[in-house]
């Protein structure tokens, strides 16, 4: 670890220190809050003697502090700064950074009802907080945020108040980190539904089993935008999980939509929310594979006025990029097959390693592979409950471009 630096306090000496290698610290002065394996100087640096989750100091190859966070040398990514100073993470920084997202979302949302915590977008590397009105659903994805589990849970009952905590620690991202995965609740008896209500409309959600943390807020602006061209319409809101979309186009006045999902339990929901916003008799939910029903819808010459594709994730990590990349193409222009002429496309990515411009091509290659032109309405990404960091790419990861075929 070496003699205590100049300035130390008491609490810094007792702390590891990670050595860069001479020029990366670059990247991190400039913003960015992630340290890679390969820039340590492991020469000087036990790398593999830290525990994961262990707070370090990260030092320049001269020595001059970087910042400060916690490492894991297990995972490529082996250190995340929570600061570009020397702050370490403990209550009082988890209390303050929240007490900051939480202004953010009150000043944004009229109800309780948002992404509190974003990540590293947020300045909480490895926590991401979903609030459903008195209960907080969490996620934490690094080893030394799960270190700070009782941390976040006193944290998150002091700002905002919450009487239930349901830890949703099933992300496989954990892996990477060398964490179990897990379900349970930390604080209280977190209800089995929670009701969340957006622009008027309800949908009930399970916090506990459902998607991500049981409901997407990063789309509440892109369901508003497809709303809005969903009057008259017949609407294919495809990979539509509990009707997020659909719903909300019956609502603007759709004539008819048709949702496909491979989940029963998510059509199952679906059922539930479009009975309980009145529009049960202009939704219809089916189960099916997406590609394959829109091969079969395809075939059988079906058009819609509004189509609606928000996949999962298809390419995951950098190695899936060859093959995500051509199921995007494949679904984007099933997708446009079945839109009607002068009908609208909505094509989501929620992929990361997909950049905006990347999916740009791949409809404008759909559009020639059906001999279809497009007219580009609008390009959107994730909500504002969901912040960038300037200097992390990474945090941009929803793309929706909205479209016109012709």
């Amino acid at each position: 670890m070496g003699a205590p630096m100049a300035n130390q306090t008491h609490q810094e000496a007792a702390v590891a220190t990670l050595r860069l290698r001479r020029g990366e610290d670059r990247r991190l002065r400039a913003g960015h809050l992630w340290v890679y394996s390969n820039e340590v100087d492991t020469a000087r640096t036990p790398l593999k003697g830290l525990e994961p989750g262990a707070p370090v100091l990260v030092l320049d190859h001269r020595g001059g502090v970087v910042g400060a966070g916690y490492a894991n040398p297990r995972s490529l990514i082996c250190a995340r700064l929570v600061s570009h100073g020397r702050r370490l993470l403990d209550r009082r920084l988890l209390v303050e950074r929240l007490r900051r997202a939480l202004a953010l979302r009150e000043r944004l949302f009229p109800a309780p009802s948002y992404r509190l915590a974003f990540g590293e977008g947020d300045h909480l590397p490895g926590l991401v907080v979903d609030r459903y009105g008195e209960t907080a659903v969490v996620q934490l994805t690094t080893a030394g945020m799960e270190r700070m589990r009782e941390a976040v849970v006193a944290a998150l009952a002091e700002v905002a108040g919450v009487r239930h905590v349901l830890a949703r620690n099933d992300t496989a991202v954990r892996a990477l980190e060398g964490l179990a995965r897990y379900v349970e609740p930390w604080l209280g008896e977190p209800p089995p539904v929670v009701l969340v209500e957006e622009d008027g409309a309800v949908f009930e959600v399970d916090p506990a089993a459902g998607q991500k943390t049981g409901w997407f807020y990063d789309q509440r602006a892109n369901r508003r935008t497809a709303a809005a061209l969903a009057r008259g319409a017949r609407v294919l809101d495809v990979f539509s999980y509990v009707g997020g979309f659909g719903i909300r186009a019956a609502l603007a006045g759709a004539r008819e939509v048709r949702c496909i999902d491979a989940s029963e339990a998510a059509l199952a929901r679906l059922a539930a929310n479009a009975e309980r916003n009145g529009v049960a008799a202009r939704v219809r939910a089916e189960r099916a594979d997406a590609f394959e029903a829109l091969e079969a819808l395809a075939a059988e010459g079906a058009r819609f006025d509004l189509v609606i594709l928000d996949p999962p994730a298809l390419i995951k990590r950098a190695r899936d990029c060859k093959a995500g990349l051509a199921a995007y193409r494949r679904l984007n222009a099933l997708g446009m097959a079945v839109t009607a002429e002068g009908g609208f496309l909505v094509s989501c990515s929620c992929s990361h390693h997909l950049e905006e411009e990347a999916l740009r091509r791949v409809v404008r290659e759909a559009a020639r592979t059906q001999g279809r032109a497009v007219q580009e309405l609008a390009a959107a990404g994730q909500d504002m409950d969901h912040p960038v960091h300037p200097a992390m790419p990474e945090t941009r990861y929803l793309k929706a471009l909205f479209l016109r075929v012709i």
